[in-house]
């Protein structure tokens, strides 16, 4: 994977460079999850290469998570609109496949939540409840909600906070439980990170029901990490094709699931004698075989 280096970071803006790790070596990093706008205003992967970007309205998002990172005293982060090269399909497929657990290793999961503002509240105003109401109703009809990838970017880390347009921190995932749970329906238990293979298929594509996604392939796509699963992606195949071969990869998988848990029942009972019974009886006839011997 690649991570953004923080190289110089100053109140408006700062100097990244590009790092790729491969296997186990990765320094602890923080990772955005955010919405996405227009492909032009979004940071590219050869915008970070060549300096560039700056000017774009995407720019900001990377600046935050750039000095969110460094009050947290971590040095790496990653954004999905530049760490991946995207004009290669092979990497593309890699990133994709690969995502659920970049989220999941992460040290911290900054919310960007650019439709929630706080503007013009002070910092002793926010721990107030009439100040909460004030941008909870906005903090739930927030677009982050209605997203297919934000749904693994909720579930995968350990540690996701949120924050509003002006980086004012709204909270985490676990203070914020119930207002997550309300809006996103995922159970508490899998928030506070019950493992996903507890909850039935059914349950988990539940969570994933009336999400968007830009491209419509990545409704299916962005479900492999909740299923634990890897298909190669074809985009052009259409939404209907890809969910179709998500579901044969489930069935697969289940039936393999179903096949190692027959043949290690199977290989159990092998090697466990019939009974308690003929088990305590063999150990005495032994016991008194070694004493006349």
């Amino acid at each position: 994977m690649r991570l953004l280096r923080i190289e110089e970071l100053g109140s408006f803006g700062g100097t990244y460079s590009l790092d790729e790790y491969i296997g186990k070596n990765i320094p602890p990093y923080a990772v955005l999850s955010h919405t996405w706008g227009p492909d032009s205003d979004e940071v590219s992967f050869k915008d970070v290469r060549k300096g560039k970007g700056k000017s774009k309205a995407g720019y900001q998002k990377i600046h935050f998570c750039a000095k969110q990172a460094a009050a947290d005293g971590l040095q790496h982060f990653w954004v999905d609109t530049c760490c991946i090269d995207k004009s290669s399909s092979a990497e593309l497929t890699e990133a994709i496949n690969s995502m659920f657990r970049w989220y999941q290793h992460s040290t911290k999961c900054y919310v960007y939540l650019a439709d929630v503002s706080v503007k013009g509240l002070g910092a002793n105003d926010l721990s107030r409840a009439m100040t909460w109401q004030t941008w909870r109703a906005a903090f739930q009809r927030s677009r982050w909600f209605t997203r297919g990838w934000t749904l693994q970017e909720l579930l995968a880390p350990i540690s996701v906070v949120f924050f509003s347009a002006e980086g004012e921190k709204l909270g985490d995932k676990h203070s914020l439980l119930q207002e997550i749970h309300d809006t996103s329906h995922v159970p508490p238990e899998a928030l506070q990170g019950r493992p996903l293979h507890k909850f039935s298929t059914g349950e988990r594509m539940l969570w994933a029901a009336k999400r968007e996604t830009k491209r419509e392939e990545d409704a299916a796509y962005s479900l492999l990490g909740i299923f634990d699963i890897q298909i190669p992606l074809i985009y052009g195949e259409g939404r209907e094709k890809a969910f179709m071969r998500l579901q044969r990869e489930l069935e697969r998988e289940s039936a393999f699931a179903r096949s190692q848990s027959i043949n290690g029942a199977r290989l159990h009972n092998h090697f466990l004698p019939p009974s308690n019974d003929a088990w305590a009886v063999g150990t005495l006839l032994h016991h008194r075989h070694m004493e006349r011997g």
